[in-house]
């Protein structure tokens, strides 16, 4: 998916289609294979054969406003639904990129998707990531508790740590 522009609610209550907020906003995101089928769907039934519509057009096709996103969209039925009350719908950005984090990609690729010129939020998310490090850890301490009980039983210098000089 190709961002290049994005709709602004001024206070005025206006509506613009501008530029996104950084230059890192345009830019190209991949779309998971699983969203797919679910996309295409969507855009069969709800959106207009006009390559220039919305993806996700308010009931005149236009721009859905901030402040009545949750009775057009029909969010609250929709998280009722799924049994995730509460969930809000920046909490779905939030999530990819955290798991966009958890992948392992490095800090100039996490702020590519996103679309952040500073590091900061990317840091972030990568920080949440390192919630995986209980993990690591954990998988580190049976591997030498497994590679200490095999070297008791064989005898062997499996495991043992070799002082460097």
């Amino acid at each position: 998916m190709r961002v290049r522009a994005a709709f602004a609610e001024r206070s005025t209550g206006q509506i613009v289609l501008g530029p996104p907020k950084s230059r890192a906003g345009r830019r190209i995101v991949g779309i998971p294979r699983a969203i797919i089928p679910a996309l295409r769907g969507h855009l069969s039934v709800l959106v207009a054969a006009d390559p220039s519509a919305l993806v996700f057009p308010g009931p005149k096709g236009g721009p859905l406003r901030r402040g009545n996103f949750n009775r057009q969209a029909t969010w609250p039925h929709a998280v009722r639904a799924i049994g995730a009350e509460g969930l809000h719908f920046h909490d779905l950005r939030h999530t990819g990129n955290a798991r966009a984090a958890g992948s392992g990609v490095g800090l100039r690729d996490l702020m590519a998707r996103m679309g952040h010129d500073s590091e900061r939020a990317a840091i972030i998310y990568q920080h949440e990531a390192r919630g995986a490090d209980a993990t690591i850890t954990h998988a580190i301490d049976a591997h030498v508790e497994s590679e200490q009980g095999n070297a008791d039983d064989v005898g062997g210098a499996s495991g043992a740590v070799v002082p460097p000089g």
